[in-house]
């Protein structure tokens, strides 16, 4: 059974103040047409804080392999013609282990960022008006907004609206994961991460691998040769031990489609970077990061275990430290779990992600989330969801 349940139908509520806001909430469906998939990715291209996985080229397909019923509505802002904010919403039924309804931000395994899609310049009214609806939503105690980024100005648009409205906003679980943000030239960062001891190992570990064959490096922006790439990349990664634990991409063919539908457009629209390591021409090491400048998202790798005494998967991220030098991209997210033992030693930065709850409807909703936070907080500083 799925564990959200269905959103009201599309919905229209005029807010005042402020402007002339305008709020819809309706089947995804809706934006699925050429026309307000341009609006949409027009609204993504100029967000304040980029987010991949909410970009229509991305969310479409990701909602059409794990929601088939459309239990998720996309929550939209417009001001006239122009949207200024997106997130995919749900009623889910439980926080956690806990049978605690609530609304949140609907996210799925394969989505490494939660945060909404807001118009720079117009956080706080994005947030007035998502607070403002949710109070309408009477089958949730609280709206749970999770993998929320802690450093940009949008989420502390959200604490600040809240801290003036006497609304409650708590983050209940905190991590840090790792970060790629330098002003540093690719060779400098890597002299500056690792010693020279383990510098001079990977410089081995190259030497040794081209003994073992033609050893070659690919680097690829546009769709060239795009379709045997995500074939090759899934064959890789399911030989790899994601296959083995049931993880990989193509193990479910929901998961196959998003990652073949999402990267094809992706480089079509040319925010897909493809990286690969070869050997007499078969790829041992592939990377896709996604790119949404002025950031960037480390999205998936995969490598050929039978070649991991050359470490090809390190290898790759050494050639990968190239986005240092793009002049479009300033920062790239590892999208990696927090204390990786890889991409830590690699990328020396790293990036708060949380999850924050925020009090909704009237006097005794706000009342019961009041106790709820100080019961999750007091048992556990971090949440109750982690």
């Amino acid at each position: 059974m799925n564990a959200f349940s269905m959103i009201p139908p599309t919905q229209a509520i005029r807010l005042a103040p402020p402007g002339p806001a305008q709020v819809r909430v309706g089947k995804w469906r809706e934006w699925a047409g050429d026309e307000p998939r341009g609006r949409w990715q027009a609204l993504a291209d100029a967000a304040s804080t980029p987010n991949p996985f909410f970009e229509p080229w991305y969310l479409i397909p990701a909602l059409e392999s794990f929601d088939p019923r459309y239990a998720v509505s996309l929550f939209t802002v417009e001001i006239g013609d122009e949207l200024i904010g997106l997130v995919p919403v749900a009623t889910t039924r439980r926080y956690g282990r806990y049978p605690l309804p609530n609304l949140t931000t609907w996210q799925h395994p394969n989505a490494f960022l939660g945060v909404p899609l807001v118009r720079a310049g117009c956080e706080t009214l994005f947030w007035r008006s998502l607070f403002n609806w949710a109070d309408t939503q009477r089958g949730a105690l609280f709206l749970h907004l999770p993998a929320m980024p802690l450093e940009q100005p949008l989420t502390h648009a959200l604490f600040d609206l809240a801290g003036s409205s006497s609304r409650a906003a708590a983050l209940v679980m905190r991590e840090q994961r790792a970060m790629l943000h330098s002003p540093l030239a690719p060779d400098a960062y890597l002299e500056r991460a690792l010693t020279g001891k383990k510098r001079k190992e990977l410089r081995r570990q190259h030497a040794r691998l081209a003994e073992q064959g033609a050893l070659a490096f690919e680097r690829h922006d546009d769709t060239t040769e795009i379709n045997a790439w995500l074939e090759d990349f899934l064959a890789l990664e399911q030989g790899g031990w994601k296959g083995k634990a049931g993880s990989a991409m193509a193990c479910a063919p929901q998961t196959a489609s998003l990652f073949r539908t999402a990267l094809m457009q992706a480089a079509t629209l040319g925010k897909l970077e493809r990286l690969s390591i070869t050997l007499d021409g078969r790829p041992i090491a592939m990377l896709a990061n996604l790119l949404t400048a002025p950031g960037s998202f480390s999205y998936k790798t995969a490598f050929d275990e039978s070649y991991a005494r050359f470490s090809p998967g390190v290898l790759l991220q050494r050639e990968n430290l190239a986005l240092l030098s793009r002049p479009d991209i300033s920062w790239c997210d590892s999208c990696a779990v927090p204390d990786h033992p890889m991409i830590d030693s690699l990328w020396t930065e790293r990036r708060p992600i949380g999850r924050i709850s925020v009090a909704i409807g009237g006097k005794a909703r706000r009342t019961a989330f009041n106790l709820l936070l100080a019961l999750e907080l007091g048992r556990n500083p971090t949440g109750i969801t982690r």
